[in-house]
């Protein structure tokens, strides 16, 4: 990780309420360049909540989203104009949604989906944005004879593969990954998962996971944050966490993947 200047995005005291209902409460931390941070818990605990506030696409209640961007300066994201976020969304950020469905275009082809990510950003040249197309459908270990056949016909890690490699075409500095391997049976999702571990070191990403598998946020994450009812339980270093969890309810997460 390189922490020499300083956090890549940083949170104070965000806050999220649905009505009576809280979805997630005073959570602060820092993310830095080229780290990856897992937030781990059970369904309801407040984890989508947060990505969603983090991204821009949930407003907080309070509490403040700070991103240090490689074009614009360090900006508040919730503060910023709605321009800005849709720029980073195009540009340095990316979004992995769980149902690789919701973030691709299932009527356009597997490299026009690339293709409009990169035209995204500015590139107009066809041969370009084909050839970097190919280049991504590789990365992600997608065959180049399927880059003119659509995502419906692709099975569901084949569509997860493509929604990454959507994401990653831009060079984005930042990715939100909502249970990325969630839906995919056991042996496609160690694949997925170790290609991910790949592209992440070899890029220099920074992401943050969201997650209820503890065995994903171990393979991925270096640091955790443990949510219950909304709140961060616990923090720290991923082996730490769960070799030692201090938490009682981390403590419950931990044993009871030990038990199953």
């Amino acid at each position: 990780m390189i922490q020499s200047q300083g956090p890549l995005i940083s949170t104070h005291g965000l806050t999220k309420y649905y009505g009576g209902m809280v979805g997630c409460k005073d959570v602060s931390f820092e993310l830095w360049p080229g780290e990856v941070m897992g937030i781990v818990g059970e369904s309801g605990s407040g984890k989508s909540t947060l990505l969603g506030c983090l991204s821009g696409r949930s407003t907080p209640t309070s509490g403040s989203v700070r991103y240090r961007s490689r074009d614009l300066g360090t900006i508040d994201v919730h503060s910023s104009m709605e321009s800005v976020r849709r720029r980073l969304m195009r540009s340095e950020w990316g979004v992995v949604h769980q149902n690789p469905r919701d973030g691709l275009r299932l009527g356009v082809t597997a490299g026009a989906n690339i293709g409009e990510r990169l035209m995204g950003i500015g590139n107009r040249h066809y041969g370009n944005i084909r050839a970097k197309a190919l280049e991504w459908l590789a990365q992600v270990e997608i065959a180049p004879d399927r880059i003119d056949h659509f995502p419906k016909t692709f099975s569901g890690g084949m569509q997860q593969r493509l929604q990454i490699a959507c994401n990653l075409a831009t060079s984005p500095s930042l990715i939100f990954m909502d249970e990325p391997t969630g839906g995919l049976d056991v042996s496609v999702q160690a694949r997925l998962l170790d290609l991910l571990r790949g592209l992440v070191a070899r890029l220099g990403l920074s992401a943050v996971v969201v997650t209820h598998d503890l065995a994903v946020a171990r393979l991925l994450a270096h640091r955790l944050m443990v949510m219950k009812n909304g709140q961060v339980v616990e923090s720290g270093l991923t082996d730490q966490v769960l070799d030692d969890p201090q938490h009682p309810y981390t403590q419950l997460l931990v044993s009871s993947i030990l038990q199953a």
